[in-house]
């Protein structure tokens, strides 16, 4: 193990190295910490460009994945490292929820073992649930935005960051990236759910993390965040594979994000992928032009 960058994390860091491999023009690190916000261990991975290990401060972009999934789907399938590697960029991917031991029936296994896959462990919605018992763990958006964020630019050469994400993890960064745009240089988005509120993944979540609140559920919804708050970007770019199921089902109701940027006056990169599905093969696909693009914006920053 190359423990050349570990050296300069701060004397009082909170973060366990866990393992790092070379790759490319670059290494692929992953650590752990104890989280505040959620009470419990948290993980994340992070491509370190060369620059970066050198000192010198890189772009970066934070990558929120979907569910069911944690830091290793991306990390591992979407072959973001050479892109990175080429333009001097950081990749970073922390967990979709908090790993509390628990499923949603109470039961010990690490994920719900009931059909629910949309309600529960890998299903956080990046939300701050208001509900028990989901209140005591699930912080993720004051995870994310607060802690992790604050952690990052504390520990790495970050010289700004850029939030992207696919389907649950689409939602969270055009969410999070509307509800504090002085946190972030550049959103986009694949196959995000864009209507969390008016989807069945995102009612049965929702119900479950804040009751019957019906203003806390528009608040957590992608679409009517941009109409609210209104143009904070040059242009975002979102991908859509124009053969996804979860489209074709109602899950992602790309229309209402069209919408809510067209109400908003947010210029708005909409591209439908003709016979792409909502795999990580789909995600292969376009990953590069999402990377390029938080790299331009970045250079405007």
């Amino acid at each position: 193990m190359n423990n050349t960058y570990n050296k300069s994390l701060s004397a009082n860091s909170q973060l366990t190295q866990k393992s790092v491999n070379r790759c490319f023009d670059g290494e692929q690190h992953y650590y752990s910490h104890q989280s505040t916000a959620t009470k419990t261990p948290m993980t994340f991975s992070i491509y370190l460009p060369d620059e970066a290990l050198a000192g010198r401060l890189c772009p970066a972009v934070l990558y929120l994945s979907g569910l069911t999934c944690n830091a290793d789907n991306v990390t591992h399938k979407a072959h973001f490292q050479q892109k990175c590697s080429e333009l001097g960029m950081i990749f970073i991917a922390p967990d979709t929820s908090p790993r509390t031991g628990k499923g949603s029936d109470g039961d010990s296994s690490e994920v719900p073992n009931d059909e629910r896959y949309f309600v529960g462990q890998g299903a956080s919605y990046y939300v701050d649930a208001t509900q028990q018992p989901w209140a005591e763990h699930f912080n993720m958006q004051s995870y994310i935005v607060d802690e992790l964020y604050d952690l990052l630019r504390s520990e790495f050469p970050i010289h700004s960051m850029g939030i992207t994400g696919h389907s649950m993890g689409g939602h969270g960064a055009l969410l999070l990236g509307f509800k504090f745009p002085s946190k972030f240089v550049s959103v986009s988005a694949l196959s995000p759910v864009c209507a969390a509120s008016e989807s069945a993944w995102g009612q049965a979540a929702y119900t479950e993390y804040f009751g019957d609140d019906q203003s806390l559920w528009s608040q957590a919804d992608a679409s009517k965040m941009i109409e609210k708050v209104g143009q904070q970007y040059a242009s975002i770019l979102v991908d859509q594979g124009a053969a996804d199921n979860f489209l074709a089902e109602g899950q992602l109701q790309t229309v209402k994000l069209q919408d809510a940027c067209t109400k908003a006056k947010q210029p708005l990169t909409l591209r439908y992928q003709a016979g792409h599905d909502h795999s990580y093969y789909f995600i292969q696909s376009v990953i590069n032009d999402h990377i390029e693009h938080h790299w331009r914006m970045a250079q405007l920053s």
